[in-house]
């Protein structure tokens, strides 16, 4: 009889609960798919009489997930403890220095360490797979590694992101038809609405700011283009910003609102930015709503694909989990990012200033003429075209504030914020102007 892979878990919450639970009750078929099964060999986690749905009683407790790491009598080490450093990264270290190779879920530590992890577990010769760490159930990390290994890929990009892609769904569902301004909820009441129903943490800023998004980013900017991890260099702005008028204005545009990762090559160099987008109706990621994520991937020979599904929860995570485990009992371990480690390239970084595309602008203004003159003519020595203004109706009495929207050709970042900077200090204008960048695709 074949050996089984023997495995290690540190850390039972949910997605280790769920990897234990979808390991035993799809026992036959992963072994069937693999030619060896899977066999649970040891576990740690803070709680050991906490209720996780499955008999542990026939593993092997550890109290420290780096002890186990390096003693446990196993093939693999499973983390799915989270965090870009103490435990987390430690649990790793140990694993791949002795020669264990490792999946992980964990997209913080390899959007930090992503590189200097790889060179380490090719050093002693095992890999790390860590098909759960972006996009959940989405198996877009074999998708760019393996699926698309043939192609030259000129850009990536998506919803990486389930609670911000909900949050933003929800306000457009609320008041977003038609313009209706008065029945939108804003970004604090649907935010509260996500932590009651449980989509959103008690502290949402990791997702809601666009940290979560750029990580993944991070990585499948690497594996995308064979260069070294650099989380340092993406650009990252969260939600918190985008109101309901935002949102019933997009709808009123033909557009709609999403949280995107994007990552492209241009002229050799390379760019990584996070940030609320507008997207035109009808395209294809315009359509993907709630909790879910979606990639698409632009490849010279392949054209242009997308993955859609579930991108958090214990099901979707423990399913990317053990997919990973399934390729390491067959013997496959691909290269982390694609290439072998040594090979990364560090690829210099198209700074955001240099970012050129069209512009949302929100800006609240006195209603008093002479007004739109002045925001015009900043945008004129900025050398920014305007395409279409929309100001409806008048406030209740001149001096009396009201929003108006301006839709720019594309121009250039530092153009951009060098005529917002402007338009802020202009005795009219009442708050910092908002904008939202128009994306192409």
């Amino acid at each position: 009889m074949t050996t089984p892979l023997r495995i290690a878990v540190a850390g039972l919450g949910t997605v280790g609960a769920g990897t234990l639970q979808l390991l035993e009750r799809n026992a036959s078929a992963i072994a069937a798919r693999s030619g060896r099964g899977v066999r649970v060999a040891a576990v740690c986690a803070r709680d050991r009489s906490r209720d996780r749905g499955i008999d542990l009683s026939a593993q092997q407790w550890f109290d420290d997930p780096v002890v186990m790491a390096r003693e446990a009598e196993v093939d693999v080490v499973v983390e799915l403890i989270g965090g870009a450093e103490g435990v987390a990264r430690e649990t790793v270290e140990a694993a791949l220095s002795a020669g264990r190779s490792v999946v992980t879920a964990n997209k913080a530590l390899l959007a930090h360490h992503g590189t200097a992890l790889a060179r380490l577990a090719e050093d002693k010769g095992c890999t790390i797979a860590y098909e759960a760490a972006v996009a959940g159930g989405i198996p877009i990390i074999k998708g760019l590694r393996e699926g698309l290994a043939g192609n030259r890929i000129s850009r990536v990009y998506g919803i990486l992101n389930g609670t911000c892609n909900y949050i933003l769904t929800q306000m457009s569902a609320a008041g977003g038809q038609g313009g209706n301004v008065g029945a939108a909820q804003d970004f604090d009441e649907v935010l509260a609405d996500a932590q009651r129903l449980g989509y959103a943490e008690a502290d949402p800023s990791f997702d809601v700011d666009g940290v979560d998004t750029a990580h993944k980013l991070a990585i499948l900017t690497a594996l995308a283009f064979g260069c070294e991890v650099d989380f340092d260099a993406v650009y990252v702005e969260g939600i918190r910003n985008v109101s309901a008028l935002d949102v019933a204005y997009a709808e009123e545009l033909g557009y709609c609102i999403k949280l995107l990762g994007v990552a492209q090559q241009v002229n050799g160099e390379v760019e990584q930015r996070v940030h609320p987008c507008m997207v035109r109706k009808g395209r294809p990621i315009a359509s993907v709503d709630g909790v879910f994520n979606a990639v698409v991937a632009d490849g010279d020979f392949v054209d242009t694909t997308m993955y859609e599904g579930r991108g958090a929860g214990a099901g979707p995570t423990a399913s990317a989990v053990v997919a990973d485990l399934i390729d390491l009992a067959r013997g496959t371990a691909p290269p982390v990012f694609g290439i072998a480690a040594t090979q990364l390239r560090q690829l210099p970084t198209l700074p955001m200033e240099r970012h050129a595309c069209a512009y949302y602008l929100r800006l609240l203004v006195l209603d008093r003429p002479g007004v739109i003159a002045d925001v015009s003519a900043v945008l004129r020595d900025a050398d920014i075209s305007m395409e279409s203004m929309l100001q409806r109706g008048r406030a209740q009495g001149e001096g009396e504030p009201v929003p108006v929207i301006i839709m720019t050709h594309e121009t250039s970042e530092a153009a951009m914020q060098a005529a917002l900077a402007r338009i802020a200090v202009l005795e009219a204008t009442l708050e910092p102007p908002q904008l939202i960048r128009i994306v192409d695709f």
